[in-house]
């Protein structure tokens, strides 16, 4: 019996030095002190010994039991010791200003619609939207392009898989927000004064200057006595606050299917200011926008 005892105390020593978790000594302690633990059901078989060797061996047994438990109590407290010290090494002293959380930021794209927006609000013009997913009407017919119209073949477009009963396909991803114009023209009564920034597609090659999908902000104003004046000095007055005061802007007669007449603006080239590069063409203007006169047949019936 009392070697038993000498290496249950051995084996309970070595396994408590090698703790290291609070969960595994609540384990050991259920092992080796617990009700029914070794120990626990040596001591409650001494009744059946000898009575000397009941003495020599009940002796032995208390002390291992209480050597035992005092080495519980030391690995319990060193175990606390090591987590507080950890949670020290942890804490956060709110003395400190906290870390500083990294700003989400508006994409370029975004930013540049943004400012060309806020540009046309102050010189009176509303901000409208229309869908991408749009009908033939409204991105050609009611533009004045009808479906033998050439100015069809400089816009090659994304057809959606949709047919009517007699197999024609009237819906397309729009290749101008020119149609939201035509809704526009359609929904509201004189004076309007609206722009459309928005994504648009062309079934195009994708190089350095042309992608299948682009934005593009259009513009449109209705009202009396309207004149190429106002639509120049509206434009002058939008490359001003948008490229600076010290840009020159150049208007030159263009043609634009929806429009009579037509005109193309170009600014002069930040690169090389008008002394001809790479970026420009050698022509030292960059072109920006087409603009014109809204042909009558487009608000007819409207």
């Amino acid at each position: 019996m009392l070697k038993k005892l000498e290496e249950l105390e051995s084996k309970a020593l070595k396994e408590l030095g090698g703790l290291s978790q609070p969960n595994e000594l609540e384990l050991w302690r259920v092992r080796y002190l617990g009700k029914k633990s070794q120990l626990t059901k040596m001591l409650r078989s001494l009744a059946g010994l000898p009575l000397e060797e009941r003495k020599a061996v009940g002796t032995r047994a208390n002390e291992i039991k209480a050597k035992l438990e005092d080495g519980f109590r030391q690995k319990e407290q060193a175990l606390r010791e090591a987590q507080l010290a950890q949670a020290r090494k942890e804490a956060i002293d709110i003395t400190l200003p906290g870390y500083p959380f990294p700003a989400g930021r508006l994409h370029p794209i975004t930013q540049t619609l943004n400012e060309i927006c806020d540009i046309f609000v102050s010189l009176g013009f509303q901000v409208v939207e229309g869908p991408e997913v749009e009908w033939d009407y409204y991105n050609f017919e009611a533009l004045n392009i009808p479906a033998e119209h050439p100015a069809r073949a400089s816009m090659s477009t994304f057809w959606v898989d949709y047919q009517t009963e007699t197999g024609q396909r009237p819906m397309l991803l729009r290749t101008h927000t020119t149609s939201v114009s035509a809704r526009m023209v359609e929904a509201l009564k004189p004076p309007i004064r609206v722009i459309e920034p928005g994504k648009v597609y062309r079934y195009e090659a994708t190089d350095a200057t042309h992608l299948a999908m682009f934005y593009q902000v259009d513009g449109l104003a209705v009202d009396k006595g309207i004149t190429m004046a106002d639509l120049k000095g509206t434009l002058y007055e939008f490359a001003r606050r948008f490229f600076g005061e010290e840009r020159r802007v150049r208007f030159r007669c263009d043609y634009f299917p929806f429009v009579e007449p037509g005109v193309e603006m170009a600014i002069e080239c930040a690169v090389c200011q008008g002394s001809g590069c790479s970026l420009c063409g050698q022509s030292g203007w960059i072109e920006i926008l087409g603009a014109g006169m809204t042909h009558p047949e487009v608000l007819r019936g409207h």
